[in-house]
Parts: structure tokens; C-alpha cells; sequence
């Protein structure tokens, strides 16, 4: 019906044309049974980003450890985490290991769905901290991934900000969204899928 080029790049501008991509494959990759499976499977991280908290930045001069200075979850990012908790609960899914921001938006989305979470401040917002000990956070990530690769049958969970997925993944997240994560033998991150609170 659309085979004319001029016609598929009017569509493509509208945001209408099909996208050129395996769909079966990448619905898969976006269901909840897949997260559950890779997760079962082990050798994996799933990376959440807080739930929601509105706004966009944290108010000048905000301090860490001082949870009225910074952006906070609201009554809904609230509800959000505990419907993490729930799913991880409706799965049967233990982590064995639960690491947190230590911004106070991301320990309380950890406390809210798992009960509490390992304060990391490598996970933490690159926006608290210099370019130089945001690249030695990267590398501490990576480092943590390829550890948790070689040990099959278990998962860690990782509570931190858009910005750090950003940067691990060249991927972002929506609030409450996590994505499971595993290294490659070469050191590079694989999303093997994703999942979003109902």
C-alpha cells in the first residue's frame, strides 16, 4: 500500500510507518514474564529507576542525608514502589543483594518495595558529583555487572536515576521502570528486559 518512497518517508516523518524491527522479539524482551525468566536465570542485575518523584532536578544546595532539601517520591511513586514489591513478591523473586542511590528518593523507593536496600553512592545522581568521580562510578557499575554475571542463579537489585541508566545503558527508564541487565564476556551491557509497575 505505502511502497512509493516518497510515500513511506511522509509516513516515517508523520511517526506512522511501521519501524524496520523484529516486533515479536522486542515485545518479548518488554513483558513481564521475560524479566521474571532472565531474573530466575541469575548472572543478572535489574536496574530500577526510582519511582516517581516530580520535578525534574533537585533544588539548588540540596544535601545528601537531608531528605526535605531534595526532590522526593510523591503519594503516587509511593504507590508505585510497593506495586515493585509486589510484583517481585508475585514472582517469588528474592534478590540477593538490594543497593540503593543514597539519595533519599531512591532509599525510600528500595524501603518501600524491599524493605531497605545498601546505601551505594555509586549509583547516586552524577548530578551530586564531579565529572571525574562520576567516570570512576561508571567503572565501579560495569565492574559490578561482570561479578554478578558469573554467578548464575542469583540477581542483585539496583535502585538509581535516569541519568546513571543514561550513562550504563544508553538507555533511559520511566519512574518505577527497571531493566535487567547482564555483562558480556567483552565487558559490554546487555538490557535482556524490561518492567514497569502495573
Amino acid at each position: 500500500m505505502f511502497s512509493h518512497p516518497l510515500h513511506r518517508r511522509a509516513l516515517l516523518r508523520t511517526g506512522l510507518a511501521l519501524p524496520l524491527v523484529s516486533l515479536p522479539a522486542l515485545a518479548d524482551a518488554q513483558t513481564p514474564d521475560a524479566a521474571a525468566t532472565a531474573l530466575r536465570a541469575g548472572g543478572v542485575v535489574i536496574a530500577l529507576r526510582h519511582a516517581l518523584a516530580p520535578g525534574t532536578f533537585d533544588p539548588p544546595g540540596f544535601t545528601l542525608g537531608q531528605c526535605s532539601t531534595q526532590r522526593n517520591l510523591n503519594d503516587e511513586g509511593r504507590a508505585q514502589a510497593r506495586r515493585i514489591g509486589l510484583w517481585f513478591q508475585r514472582q517469588g523473586l528474592k534478590p540477593a543483594r538490594v543497593r540503593s542511590s543514597p539519595w533519599c528518593r531512591c532509599t525510600e523507593t528500595a524501603a518501600l518495595a524491599f524493605g531497605g536496600a545498601e546505601a551505594w553512592p555509586a549509583l547516586g545522581s552524577p548530578r551530586g558529583y564531579a565529572e571525574q568521580t562520576n567516570a570512576e562510578h561508571l567503572g565501579l557499575l560495569r565492574d559490578a555487572l561482570a561479578e554478578a554475571a558469573r554467578q548464575p542463579g542469583r540477581f542483585e537489585v539496583w535502585v538509581t536515576h535516569m541519568f546513571v541508566l543514561s550513562a550504563l545503558v544508553k538507555e533511559g527508564a520511566d519512574s518505577g521502570e527497571g531493566l535487567v541487565l547482564r555483562a558480556d564476556a567483552r565487558g559490554s551491557v546487555q538490557v535482556l528486559a524490561r518492567v514497569a509497575p502495573a
